[in-house]
């Protein structure tokens, strides 16, 4: 539940990709620069990514999710695509192509394949993706963060998110793809029709998982995927439950602004599983803690605040700020806007 303000010595965020690791470019620019109340350039955050996108191709394991938090974070990113290596070139993929090997549309960086030959030697040799990461992050993260940003897989176990699509040749009138399918070479452009975690139900959280969010001062929920990226954080046993129980208090950012999303294809997502597509109802979705769900706050864009009343209502502190990450600074004024929801006194 809510509590009064504190030092936030701890700050668990469950992220997806290219929105989450925006979000936490400006949480750790506010923490630093004292916009942030209760934080500081001392303040330890754990990222738990979302590993539901990972797949493998050309022989390679590929971690989307991990890998775009981690290359934002270790300033290395490409920031008009939002994820890849800075400067990147792409010769492997002309040459694959040139063989006629599949997937073409789906294209590996030369300095991105690095990572997934590192990746995929490990794994092979018997390493964890925990442990994986761990190595990678001594690169990207640890030179620019030292020990106070912490990525976490949010499984160790395969876990592959598919979606079903309308498919007239088939017997059944559907079939099922790979999510990279549904969003690179489909473009999401097709409705989904569900929307599978492969592997969830078995799957247990990572080491460190569960302790980096029963441990926290703060738990956030950033303005990613809440289906395919949020979701299938929570959707891993034991994660949803950390989350009740942990006496730190949890808040949320709406990826939905006005009657989309602002990037991704939340919009797709949630209508495959009946969620009206606005920041009340994603918020409704999460639910409040109070009530069974994961939520003690939540924060809409300011032209959504109408919708603050309905959240009130359900036990959901809410409030309306702007929410577009235009800059570091936006964001921070964001994380800070979330902070102070959920560990102020009500007014």
């Amino acid at each position: 539940m809510p509590s009064s303000a504190s030092t936030l010595r701890r700050i668990t965020v469950l992220s997806g990709g290219v929105g989450g690791a925006r979000f936490l470019q400006g949480l750790l620019h506010g923490l630093r620069s004292g916009v942030v109340a209760g934080g500081s350039a001392d303040t330890e955050v754990t990222v738990v990514a979302n590993t539901a996108d990972d797949w493998w191709i050309h022989g390679l394991k590929v971690c989307p999710d991990l890998d775009t938090v981690m290359y934002t974070l270790g300033d290395g990113i490409d920031v008009e695509r939002g994820w890849g290596r800075r400067d990147e070139t792409w010769s492997a993929r002309t040459e694959l192509e040139a063989y006629g090997v599949e997937p073409t549309w789906f294209g590996l960086g030369d300095r991105d394949i690095a990572t997934h030959l590192v990746r995929t030697q490990m794994l092979e040799a018997g390493y964890t993706l925990s442990q994986v990461t761990e190595a990678l992050c001594r690169r990207w993260l640890t030179p620019v963060h030292g020990e106070t940003v912490r990525l976490l897989p949010m499984t160790d176990d395969r876990v592959e998110t598919n979606v079903a699509v309308a498919d007239p040749d088939s017997p059944s009138g559907r079939r099922v793809v790979h999510f990279q399918e549904y969003w690179v070479r489909l473009r999401a452009a097709v409705a989904a029709e569900a929307v599978l975690a492969v592997g969830q139900d078995a799957a247990t959280p990572a080491p460190g998982v569960l302790e980096a969010i029963g441990e926290a001062d703060l738990v956030v929920l950033p303005p990613s995927n809440p289906v395919v990226s949020v979701g299938t954080i929570l959707g891993v046993p034991g994660v949803r439950e950390a989350i009740r129980a942990t006496a730190a208090p949890v808040v949320g950012l709406s990826p939905i602004v006005g009657s989309s999303h602002v990037h991704g294809m939340a919009a797709q997502m949630l209508t495959s599983i009946g969620v009206e597509v606005s920041a009340g109802a994603v918020g409704a979705h999460y639910g409040a803690r109070s009530g069974g769900g994961v939520l003690d706050g939540w924060l809409v864009d300011e032209r959504d605040a109408a919708q603050v009343p309905a959240l009130e209502e359900a036990g959901i502190r809410a409030a309306a700020v702007p929410l577009m990450m235009s800059d570091h600074d936006a964001t921070a004024a964001m994380a800070a806007a979330a902070v102070s929801l959920v560990t102020s006194d009500p007014a």
